[in-house]
């Protein structure tokens, strides 16, 4: 006689087992947090990348709620109409407009329609899973790369240390547009998501989360590390958690101990060139500059 699961139908989540995400994916554990903590009455709205390509493979979907892929650059448009036929269908406040779109589809791609779109003050809520590449299509460099870390477009080698550029600001970018809500978060404090995607739901207007979704092979860390590197990461001072209401800081995660850049860096290939190249501890004490930096610009100690 076949034995019964304890698992029951439907699943309680609105992202739901079935994709092919990677194991220990940053960016799947961001998604369930984020539309768990938002509800059914959302609609979704997904840039082209591992979020759209994971979830939705044709003919199935792991979402539970409306969802909606169009063009790499366009989630943000293409909430900006869904908006506004709530607000003329006067269902406004009675449904989440959520946008996203990854740090490729964000930080370069997209930028410009997300800039309209935050201009405009459309009531529509984007988040940003930043993995630091386009980890999609083979780990190229984005706009959010650090500082000399390996990609496929930026690789470390004897003439080179990686990227040569530093992060694109996407906090500050966001905060020029004057928008009512802005804040960072990562899948390392999940309760912290959680809390933040409740409270910009329930303020009117633009407003941008982003959040440190680490990529198990982009970064070459193993799948059970995600969370410790999401952690190192904050407590490092080299990703900061802060949270900005109508321009001004409201909140911010503080470090009770500092964590050396070291300690991120080491459990990630995409750095390892750090630890073996002459010259790789001066990179090294670059980046810790700049965790320093963050420290002491937020007050996080």
């Amino acid at each position: 006689m076949p034995q019964k699961s304890k698992y029951k139908a439907p699943l309680a989540h609105l992202v739901n087992p079935g994709h092919s995400a990677c194991a220990g994916c940053g960016m799947i554990i961001a998604s369930r947090l984020v539309l768990d903590a938002a509800g059914k009455n959302t609609i979704v709205t997904n840039a082209t990348g591992c979020s759209e390509v994971t979830t939705t493979q044709y003919p199935m979907t792991a979402f539970k709620i409306p969802w909606i892929h169009s063009l790499f650059e366009n989630p943000a448009s293409l909430a900006s109409g869904i908006s506004a036929v709530l607000r003329k269908r006067g269902q406004e406040d009675k449904i989440n407009v959520i946008a996203i779109g990854g740090d490729g589809a964000t930080f370069d791609i997209g930028l410009g329609n997300i800039s309209g779109m935050w201009e405009r003050g459309d009531n529509v809520l984007y988040v940003c899973y930043d993995n630091e590449a386009y980890q999609n299509t083979g780990y190229q460099s984005s706009g959010a790369t650090p500082l000399n870390a390996h990609t496929t477009t930026t690789p470390a080698g004897t003439k080179s240390f990686g990227s040569q550029l530093p992060k694109k600001n996407m906090i500050e970018i966001a905060l020029a547009h004057n928008l009512p809500y802005v804040a960072t978060a990562t899948v390392g404090y999940p309760l912290d998501v959680i809390d933040k995607v409740k409270k910009t739901l329930a303020i009117k207007g633009p407003k941008y989360l982003q959040i440190y979704c680490p990529c198990v092979p982009g970064w070459g860390i193993e799948p059970k590390d995600t969370v410790k590197v999401s952690k190192l990461a904050v407590n490092s001072g080299f990703y900061p958690i802060v949270e900005f209401i109508n321009g001004q800081l409201a909140r911010k995660m503080t470090i009770s101990k500092q964590e050396p850049v070291e300690n991120f860096l080491k459990i990630q290939k995409r750095f390892k060139h750090l630890f073996a190249s002459p010259g790789g501890q001066k990179e090294i004490a670059r980046l810790q500059v700049i965790a320093d930096y963050n420290i002491k610009k937020f007050g996080l100690i």
